[in-house]
């Protein structure tokens, strides 16, 4: 038995070091998120795919109140987005009910990325809302486009459509049709997706709060809220 002692003593002491290279492995598999941290926006975020994910549930919590404070400047909320993507449709509520809700405490701003190798669309409907533009009717503009997604995402040339919702909205429609096909309109639009691309944003829609980009598992009801009224308590006065 003393003979083969040591023999035992080195293979009860690999299964232990088996063992723990084991539990060590699992533990460096696991990690959240390393996204931005709505409890601090300051931290860098993590930028969509150019095929996003569909928004995740809010967390089980309570929902988010809007803090009564008087500030010097609004929160600005811009939005990098496309006309005909869906999860931009599905947001498009959210953010109407975010501006009725907080009034000048926000501030919206909407700007063009359309991912045309995606959404055949999109860039059109895009030069749709800043000929709209033109003649002072970009957010009613805006407004159709989203609330009427299904009725022209699918079109071979949506045109008509957008024509029949310049003359809803009393625009002059000849002019409407130029600057649909204006190189300034392109121009425009052009800027907006070089801008988003120099500030990483890939895919739709992406939203900055006060320039700090949002994860896109954020971009929800509750997220939204939460990142806004962090701002908001920040730029509180007395």
């Amino acid at each position: 038995m003393k003979r083969y002692l040591p023999f035992i003593i080195i293979v009860v002491v690999l299964v232990a070091v088996i063992g723990i290279f084991s539990v060590t492995l699992r533990r460096g598999n696991g990690g959240g998120d390393p996204g931005v941290d709505l409890a601090n926006p300051n931290q860098p975020a993590q930028a969509p795919g150019n095929v996003p994910a569909p928004n995740q549930p809010a967390p089980a919590a309570a929902a988010p109140t809007k803090p009564n404070v008087k500030v010097s400047s609004p929160v600005v909320l811009e939005e990098y987005g496309d006309y005909q993507c869906p999860p931009c449709g599905q947001l498009y509520p959210e953010l109407k009910q975010i501006e009725h809700e907080y009034g000048s405490q926000v501030q919206i701003v909407f700007h063009h990325f359309p991912l045309t190798k995606l959404h055949k669309n999109a860039l059109v409907a895009a030069h749709a809302a800043e000929a709209a533009r033109n003649q002072n009717k970009f957010w009613e503009m805006h407004d159709r486009l989203y609330r009427n997604q299904k009725e022209w995402a699918d079109q071979d040339d949506p045109r008509p459509i957008f024509v029949s919702y310049a003359r809803q909205l009393n625009l002059n429609v000849d002019q409407f049709k130029q600057d649909m096909e204006s190189n300034l309109v392109d121009q425009r639009i052009s800027a907006d997706i070089q801008r988003g691309a120099s500030m990483g944003v890939t895919g739709t829609p992406t939203v900055f709060l006060d320039t700090h980009m949002l994860r896109y598992e954020a971009t929800n009801p509750d997220g939204l809220r939460r990142g806004i009224n962090v701002l908001l308590e920040r730029k509180a006065t007395s």
